[in-house]
């Protein structure tokens, strides 16, 4: 809510709201799970790609908690965490989703990312294609603000969406043949254009139901494609754009093989699938140093 008014994240802002929350956050969460620091093996952290500010917040609160408490620190990947929000325990579940299928294919979604990364083991990563210049998250948060739909831009262009009409606009979609990746830039200017051609009144909804139906159509179709070629036993989705219903429903369509997509509150941002990825790191070994720093360009690998 503290970024609606400028229809984006402003860096600064989230620090300092990084700030002066996570302590609170933290003794809210221990509260919440019933559990003393005494119970912990470990502390698992973000280390990057994301915010600079936000990641040294994070990282440093990490640090002096594991030094203080006299626990291992584990660093994570931010968008390994969001493949691992796919075997959190929902609460009030009774028992735990299966294990990973390896190989495996993700497609992670969100504000800053779009990416296409083949799994073939706990750790191991080959990305087969990412996005060239606005990830999907930031094109719908654009076009969402150019609708006058408000930020978070996902949930509002899905909700306009559900009454509009798809086949309406016909929006280009980037195919970039040859490749797996993605470009949202062009269809972000197309909607641009196509609202300076209407006027008002402007139909929202279709216009909204037109744009979301391109970007699921490159989304969904990619990945098929790449599942496909890879011979994967399983397709998984993650990041916040996973949420949208219509995306779910396309990969669920085109794939020929079992999807997952963690449930809506663990696509977003959030600390449980830092801890999950975190869970794995640890009981393989892995122990980071009080060195450890921030990486805001941290590669997945």
């Amino acid at each position: 809510s503290a970024h609606r008014g400028f229809g984006g994240v402003v860096p600064e802002v989230a620090a300092r709201i990084h700030l002066e929350t996570l302590v609170p956050l933290i003794d809210e969460a221990l509260r919440r799970a019933g559990v003393e620091w005494a119970d912990l093996d470990a502390v698992a952290v973000t280390r990057g790609p994301g915010l600079a500010g936000c990641l040294l917040v994070g990282l440093n609160t990490a640090k002096t908690l594991a030094f203080a408490r006299g626990l291992p620190l584990v660093g994570v990947n931010h968008l390994e965490g969001h493949i691992y929000a796919n075997w959190l325990v929902p609460e009030g579940a009774t028992e735990e989703p299966p294990e990973p299928r390896f190989p495996l294919l993700c497609l992670i979604v969100s504000g800053a990312h779009s990416d296409l990364v083949l799994m073939r083991d706990h750790g191991d990563y080959l990305r087969l294609g990412r996005t060239r210049d606005d990830a999907a998250g930031e094109a719908f948060d654009k076009v969402a603000r150019m609708l006058g739909l408000g930020y978070p831009g996902g949930p509002a262009i899905q909700a306009a969406a559900a009454h509009g009409d798809p086949t309406r606009y016909p929006l280009p979609r980037a195919w970039l043949p040859g490749t797996y990746d993605f470009s949202f830039s062009g269809l972000k200017t197309a909607v641009l254009r196509l609202l300076d051609s209407i006027g008002a009144p402007v139909p929202v909804a279709d216009i909204a139901a037109s744009f979301q139906d391109s970007v699921v159509d490159v989304l969904a179709t990619k990945t098929a494609q790449a599942a496909r070629e890879h011979g994967v036993a399983q397709v998984a989705l993650a990041g916040g754009v996973a949420a949208n219903v219509a995306l779910r429903e396309r990969v669920r369509q085109l794939v020929h093989v079992p999807v997952i997509v963690p449930p809506p509150r663990y696509c977003t941002d959030n600390g449980a699938m830092i801890a999950s990825a975190g869970t794995y790191r640890f009981r393989a070994g892995e122990r980071a140093g009080l060195d450890l720093d921030a990486s805001p360009v941290l590669p997945l690998s």
